[in-house]
């Protein structure tokens, strides 16, 4: 045999082998969908269509209520979107759907006074539209004006499955507007809106909207948006946003609220804060039982990809202050970042333990996702005894001068 065969035999075996590798690489650890949680939807990433916006409820008999919806070149999300709502009467395991709705997407479950609750808009950058279930998500009302959920029709939303928060007799939610004149993020301005408790919620002269704060390009990052509405420790309610900051991705803005004066303000020298994974999307809520802030996020485990489209390691973290926060699990991880992800979580407590439902791009028998972003599947996952692990840390994200 000559040199050259010799040279030619070498390269074919390191391209089989590179090959061979990148499979194992991407089907790495758990092969099936199954083995990292429930199934609760699915669709072909050749459909076109993806699935989003999970959100979950757990209900006063017991059983779980999810809601999501589609986005992709051939949903309806421009016009006409839909979100679908499923039950699961055997904790998570196995899911049944109710009903689907259309003209509402970008929402979030929620219990007031034993009523059930959809919060989102009529599209994508649509009106501001809220539905009412009285018998646990079976039926449920149409936003069709100003007494029945249409809230606002003066802008174009954003928003996303955030949490709703009850501070001094009020309900509150933070959405974004957006400006059209400007792309992606450029335009994003964030407000608060609010209801008294004990008010009738689809009736659009009930709600409050605070004045909107825009993005300041000179700031950090692009955008802010999907805010989180909390209660600080200091009992001032804040809303802590996801920023669209690509060179470290683990920023996140604490925005302030004056409820005297129904006024927002930001200071951009002191309420940028480190936080795991901030350039994606996450929920904060608070547990008295341990006293902490609890959220489950995209921390940047794999360093040197976008960290915006990092989203294969979902991780829990917590914190006493909503300031200085600690890395504690591991939850789901696989080193494929460009078909392998697991985002926009939402999530509820239960005894010891953590619901969530998770927006899942993973392998499946017709070629797996599009992409980490247009996630095809999403399942449900049980985080047992979570206050146990924070014990253990892995990493911190800590504002010593802040």
């Amino acid at each position: 045999m000559n040199f050259k065969k010799i040279i030619i035999l070498k390269q074919v075996f390191l391209i089989c082998f590179l090959s061979l590798y990148i499979s194992v690489l991407k089907g790495y650890g758990q092969h099936k969908i199954e083995e990292i949680g429930f199934v609760i939807a699915h669709s072909k990433a050749s459909s076109k269509v993806y699935l989003g916006s999970p959100s979950i409820l757990k209900l006063d008999n017991g059983n779980y209520l999810a809601s999501y919806d589609e986005f992709g070149p051939n949903s309806k999300n421009k016009t006409t979107p839909v979100t679908h709502i499923k039950i699961s009467k055997d904790k998570g395991r196995t899911w049944q759907k109710i009903t689907s709705l259309n003209n509402i997407m970008w929402g979030n479950l929620f219990n007031h006074d034993g009523v059930i609750y959809l919060m989102g808009t009529s599209k994508v950058y649509g009106n501001l539209v809220i539905r009412k279930s009285i018998d646990n998500g079976k039926t449920w009302t149409e936003a069709k004006d100003n007494n029945s959920g249409l809230l606002r029709n003066d802008f174009e939303y954003h928003t996303a499955p955030v949490p709703v928060v009850t501070y001094k007799d009020r309900l509150y939610r933070a959405v974004e507007v957006r400006n059209p004149g400007y792309g992606w993020g450029f335009n994003f301005e964030t407000l608060l809106i609010s209801a008294p408790i004990n008010a009738n919620l689809l009736q659009a002269e009930n709600w409050e909207v605070s004045n909107r704060l825009h993005f300041d390009q000179r700031w950090l990052g692009t955008a802010w948006l999907e805010g989180n509405v909390v209660v600080t420790p200091e009992d001032e309610l804040v809303n802590i946003l996801r920023v669209h900051y690509l060179e470290h991705g683990g920023k996140v803005a604490k925005v302030h609220y004056d409820a005297d004066k129904n006024k927002i303000s930001f200071n951009p020298d002191k309420d940028f804060l480190n936080f795991p994974g901030g350039s994606k999307k996450f929920t904060i809520r608070y547990d008295k039982k341990t006293k902490r802030y609890w959220t489950l996020s995209n921390h940047i485990k794999d360093i040197g990809y976008n960290p915006e489209r990092t989203r294969n390691c979902l991780t829990l973290s917590s914190s006493k202050d909503l300031i200085n926060w600690e890395v504690h699990e591991e939850i789901l991880y696989h080193p494929d970042l460009e078909k392998h992800g697991f985002q926009y979580v939402d999530w509820q407590f239960e005894g010891d333990d953590m619901i969530t439902i998770i927006r899942t791009a993973y392998n499946d028998d017709f070629g797996g996702a599009d992409s980490q972003h247009n996630s095809n599947y999403i399942i449900f996952k049980r985080i047992k005894n979570y206050n146990k692990l924070s014990e253990k840390i892995l990493a911190t994200y800590y504002n010593f001068s802040k």
